[in-house]
């Protein structure tokens, strides 16, 4: 479905005229595309023999993986935006700014700071964390309740906050 979104919205942006989001759906629609290639490879490796049609239907992505596709897509954005401020080219960072914009729409509804550090802390109880070392024991039990729905470097940035106080 959500692919389903993404097409239109590109057709949308073609028939408007609107060069620069009709380019930025194209790259999302590439990385989705290259996905669906390398799952379709795997599966086929998998079931030998298997028809034309279901290996097709099989490796459609399904949202989850689409919303994980779109986050590395903001993600490499977001690092190009800290390499071209770096190098003083502003006008490439505020293009970068605009993509994910963009790009933006498709993630599910972010979740504020205060309920983002909320479930850290709990994520810290319920795993007894008590130092940096058990950062991973943290982050395994809260990635699945914020996928996709906050930024990881934020995630990360308040749970080494809240360890370093321990």
């Amino acid at each position: 479905m959500l692919k389903q979104q993404i097409q239109a919205d590109a057709t949308n942006a073609l028939k408007i005229g609107d060069k620069f989001a009709s380019g930025v759906f194209r790259m999302i629609l590439a990385s989705v595309i290259s996905k669906e290639k390398d799952k379709r490879y795997k599966i086929s490796k998998k079931k030998s023999g298997i028809k034309e049609e279901d290996l097709v239907k099989e490796s459609e992505l399904t949202d989850e993986e689409l919303v994980e596709i779109i986050l590395a897509e903001v993600k490499k954005r977001r690092d190009a935006i800290g390499l071209f401020e770096q190098g003083g080219r502003q006008e490439l960072a505020d293009n970068e700014k605009k993509e994910i914009q963009i790009i933006k729409k498709y993630l599910p509804e972010q979740i504020s700071l205060d309920k983002l550090r909320k479930l850290v802390e709990e994520s810290i109880k319920k795993v007894k964390a008590e130092e940096m070392k058990d950062m991973g024991k943290v982050m395994a039990d809260l990635n699945p309740k914020v996928k996709g729905k906050a930024d990881s470097s934020e995630i990360s940035r308040i749970v080494k906050e809240i360890l370093s106080q321990n």
